[in-house]
């Protein structure tokens, strides 16, 4: 039992489950996206329906940490499945992440 009490709280700091709102009381959401989300989200802009890209613009897939953290938030929404890759998330930006990089760009 006195092991556990020296293990420090798991936080955002400790890279436990708990996150940033914890920590800082405030959800991600309000504090806009990270300059990598921002860029993903940034991509859905001029394309067709707001679709957001499965791959960066080098050709590497977009990370899905990235794509479940805008989902999370409500900036990017799942759109379909793809039957051929059913593990690819194809997404689109919603009207709060227009919003958000509106926010994120002042």
């Amino acid at each position: 039992m006195a092991e556990a009490s020296k293990r420090p709280a798991r936080t955002a700091a400790t890279g436990g489950k708990r996150g940033d709102k914890a920590a800082s009381g405030t959800s991600p959401a309000s504090r806009g996206p990270s300059p990598a989300q921002a860029l993903w989200l940034g991509r859905g802009l001029d394309q067709a329906g707001g679709k957001l890209p499965l791959f960066d613009a080098e050709g590497r897939r977009v990370a899905e940490k990235t794509i479940r953290a805008c989902i999370a938030a409500g900036w990017a929404e799942p759109w379909f499945s793809n039957p051929i890759k059913p593990d690819w998330l194809v997404c689109r930006l919603t009207d709060a992440g227009r919003a958000a990089l509106e926010g994120s760009h002042r």
